[in-house]
């Protein structure tokens, strides 16, 4: 008899539109689907009409310790139906605001690739600013849901580094996924506390001001 196989703790979120054109983000997924302890959600497959199954989400959510937001940087954010993942399934009163805790407690790593050169990303570059200067709205989208926004993996100029480095990046992102939680750096990086979003601001039956 086969040993009974743990409920997936990590749920892998990819979103890329053409996944044919992916030389860093395919690989990626590949790598995570390989692992049982990885729930993978291909986005733009799953819901190529963008009707997103938002209790489906939800309850994967709800089982996973980790979340991983997977995919390129498209005009400095994420695509658009990870956009739409975000709207839909972390509503409020589930995921954030009063009595919203689902999600308290949890880890969020975001992994992602650029097409510009690491270089390009600098105030002298034609990106202009640090990639970190990019990266608050997912640092405060954790920080509303109380979760820990932990150190992201991002590979640049993805379309013109050699296969190389591709393939030592995907066994490096396959190795943080089976042994999370066990990163070094995990140990000092403290737990975000909720920014509760008080009801008056967001209420549960959502009127568009």
């Amino acid at each position: 008899m086969e040993p009974t196989r743990p409920d997936p703790d990590i749920y892998v979120l990819a979103a890329h539109p053409d996944w044919h054109e992916s030389r860093v983000n395919r690989p990626l997924m590949d790598a995570a689907q390989s692992l049982s302890r990885v729930q993978v959600q291909d986005l733009y497959s799953s819901y190529p009409d963008y009707a997103i199954d938002v209790a489906t989400e939800q309850a994967a959510l709800a089982k996973a310790q980790l979340v991983v937001l997977l995919h390129p940087i498209q005009w400095y954010s994420m695509p658009a139906l990870q956009k739409l993942w975000l709207d839909e399934v972390l509503v409020y009163g589930w995921a954030y605001g009063e009595n919203g805790n689902a999600l308290r407690g949890k880890d969020l790593w975001l992994v992602a690739t650029t097409g510009g050169p690491e270089a390009s990303y600098h105030p002298q570059g034609y990106n202009r600013y640090f990639f970190e200067a990019f990266l608050p709205p997912y640092e405060q989208s954790a920080a509303v849901c109380g979760m820990r926004f932990l150190p992201p993996m991002v590979l640049h100029g993805a379309h013109n580094v050699g296969d190389d480095l591709v393939d030592r990046h995907v066994e490096t992102f396959r190795q943080r996924l089976q042994t999370y939680p066990e990163w070094p750096e995990l140990d000092d990086l403290e737990q975000c506390a909720a920014c509760v979003v008080p009801m008056r601001d967001r209420p549960v039956e959502q009127v568009a001001p």
